[in-house]
């Protein structure tokens, strides 16, 4: 039985303070050369103003392709023995990005581990091969949901609902329209380059950010319903955060 490749390539993320769990989220493998990362938001790994500050994450692993529902959970320390942060983090003239490459060291995976990686092919060249009203897909776990039994995330349709080669406001992201929810934080945002190919034994997918939340106006709630905008960071910054590290 073979899998749809992208599904290995997402993870769900437990946060963690020393052995309280905190919240759910989603990651992606990137690879460059030899050095692997997870990919996630700024603010999963570190949003002092809401008091989240976890030390670590954990990760589902695959360990046996016959038997997809066969996984082991593995931990990824946010902070080494000095009390400084592992992850890379990038600003530009907006502010704080919100996307960090954590390095993993993927040798100490556990026997078997089965995962696939977006890397360097899967970053868009020109932004303007990609146009507003874009349909889009971003893969995740909304509320910690997944199919439980397998450990894989579902998939959701969205739309580019602002100029892909523009800022929007001057920040490092592009918005979405679609129906998202919390968890879904770190959910890479893709398009499929080709259906021409299979997207089981291929990886037919360009990476063209990083989903991270809601936008939403000072509103009326009685009156006036959620925009269902979302904000999802370019992923070219990656080609800066995975330089040389």
């Amino acid at each position: 039985m073979k899998i749809e490749s992208i599904l290995f390539a997402v993870t769900q993320v437990f946060t963690f303070k020393e052995q309280k769990g905190l919240t759910t989220a989603t990651g992606s493998f990137f690879q460059r050369d030899e050095r692997l990362y997870l990919i996630t938001n700024y603010h999963v790994v570190h949003d002092k103003p809401s008091g989240h500050e976890p030390d670590r994450l954990e990760i589902d692993l695959h360990i046996n392709l016959e038997n997809i529902a066969e996984t082991v959970r593995y931990s990824i320390p946010l902070y080494n023995k000095d009390g400084d942060s592992v992850w890379l983090e990038a600003t530009d003239s907006g502010g704080r990005v919100d996307i960090v490459a954590i390095p993993i060291e993927a040798e100490n995976f556990p026997p078997h581990s089965q995962y696939k990686a977006f890397g360097m092919a899967n970053l868009i060249e020109n932004m303007e091969d990609i146009e507003i009203g874009t349909s889009v897909r971003v893969v995740g776990h909304p509320l910690g949901f997944a199919d439980s039994l397998h450990h894989l995330p579902v998939m959701r349709h969205a739309i580019i609902a602002s100029s892909f080669s523009l800022r929007f406001q001057g920040h490092g992201y592009f918005l979405t329209d679609s129906l998202l929810h919390r968890g879904a934080s770190g959910s890479p945002v893709v398009v499929r380059t080709t259906e021409e190919i299979s997207g089981r034994e291929d990886f037919p997918w360009m990476l063209l950010g990083v989903h991270a939340g809601r936008i939403d106006l000072d509103r009326d709630e009685e009156e006036d319903e959620r925009l269902n905008l979302f904000n999802t960071w370019y992923a070219d910054v990656l080609r800066t955060l995975t330089i040389s590290n």
